[in-house]
């Protein structure tokens, strides 16, 4: 709620400042995430973002604070990567959205936690269970723009895990194809979401 006030109080004073106007301007934001969308040169908009966030005895955080040339240079925001993305079917290039590599390999990390050898004695459905609940929040959260890539990522490295982790009895390991953790136990799969996606695979 104080995020939103205070970006409320930031917006508008670049608005009455006349920055938006003068360096053709916008600012995006999420809670106090933001991105300065403009023409002027960046290290003259970041002067500006700086005194703005002075008057309002705000501090930016500067390890996240950059400038960038889009869409030569892409830039991530609220876990994606926005820039220059390919087409595959012709190979021209256009400006969209990806789910940002830092994001994928987070979500990658978590599978692995949720396949530690500790959780080697659990039943493989309720490993399945847990894994799918995680899976499916993340891709509820990055449908838009050129997710198809990062979904097969994902598929491979939850499928890897699974497959090689679960204890039988007498101590041994037993493998399991992949037809039976996405058929038998419904291991969720996020490549075949994008069906629906007329922009996944772009």
């Amino acid at each position: 709620m104080l995020s939103n006030l205070y970006m409320r109080r930031f917006i508008l004073g670049w608005k009455v400042r006349g920055y938006a106007r003068r360096f053709k301007a916008e600012i995006v934001n999420y809670a106090d995430d933001f991105v300065v969308l403009g023409h002027a040169p960046a290290a003259i908009m970041r002067t500006a973002v700086e005194d703005l966030a002075k008057r309002l005895k705000l501090a930016l955080n500067a390890e996240k604070t950059r400038e960038v040339r889009a869409p030569e240079e892409p830039f991530e925001f609220l876990g994606y990567r926005i820039g220059r993305n390919y087409r595959r079917d012709t190979g021209r290039s256009y400006i969209g959205t990806r789910p940002s590599p830092a994001s994928v390999q987070s979500l990658c990390r978590r599978v692995s936690e949720l396949t530690e050898r500790r959780y080697g004695l659990l039943e493989p459905e309720r490993v399945v269970g847990r894994l799918n609940r995680l899976l499916t929040g993340w891709a509820n959260y990055f449908t838009l723009g050129q997710v198809s890539p990062a979904y097969a990522t994902i598929d491979r490295h939850a499928t890897r895990r699974l497959r090689r982790k679960h204890k039988v009895r007498a101590g041994t390991y037993v493998r399991f194809p992949d037809e039976q953790l996405w058929k038998e136990w419904g291991l969720t799969r996020l490549g075949p979401r994008t069906a629906s996606f007329p922009w996944a695979n772009a």
